[in-house]
């Protein structure tokens, strides 16, 4: 359980080997002693969200200069924004990239903290926190025309986690209730009068 960062990055294929390599020392000369602390970070006590922000910047770090990371746990989450550089190289397109990023970062911190660890969510640029304000206007969009015509109405396929956001902003809604319908890549939600 206690890999540092460069031993992330090495096992996910990520290495700054090439470009920082030191001369081999010449044969019959020892090697010079290393220093146990000069590639390691000490994680003993470390909290959960100095690992992510940890990770996340040495990650973002190979990518491209200029970015910040700021993490910090709220409940039984841990909030990673990410901020400066090129946030749509970050997000990727329909925010895949941001999706892979915060899987890594669950990752990583399920390794060091173990199967406790609490779920990391990752955010750059405020885009996901802008794509859950578009989910929730068409949920209450959605509803209001339920409610207004009595009659179901099927929403777009989304993935699992927008059908999950869209489930939990109706649940409380004492006219409508939602239900997932479809298979795999096909899933969608149905709005319809309770």
């Amino acid at each position: 359980m206690d890999k540092n960062l460069d031993s992330y990055l090495s096992d996910l294929g990520i290495s700054d080997e090439n470009q920082t390599k030191t001369p081999a020392a010449p044969r019959n000369t020892p090697a010079a002693p290393t220093s146990p602390v000069s590639n390691t970070r000490p994680r003993l006590n470390a909290s959960a969200d100095s690992i992510v922000e940890d990770f996340l910047t040495g990650l973002l770090a190979h990518i491209a200069p200029g970015y910040n990371v700021s993490a910090r746990e709220r409940g039984d989450n841990i909030l990673a924004e990410i901020t400066g550089g090129d946030s749509g190289r970050i997000i990727g397109r329909e925010g895949r990239t941001l999706s892979a990023i915060e899987f890594l970062a669950n990752t990583v911190l399920a390794k060091e903290v173990g199967e406790n660890a609490p779920r990391v969510n990752v955010d750059a640029a405020g885009y996901k926190r802008r794509h859950e304000e578009r989910l929730l206007e068409t949920a209450r969009r959605a509803a209001a025309r339920v409610r207004k015509t009595g009659e179901a109405f099927e929403m777009d396929v989304l993935g699992a986690a927008d059908r999950r956001i869209i489930h939990i902003a109706l649940r409380e809604d004492a006219f409508v209730t939602t239900e997932s319908v479809g298979e795999g890549m096909d899933r969608r939600i149905i709005v319809k009068p309770r």
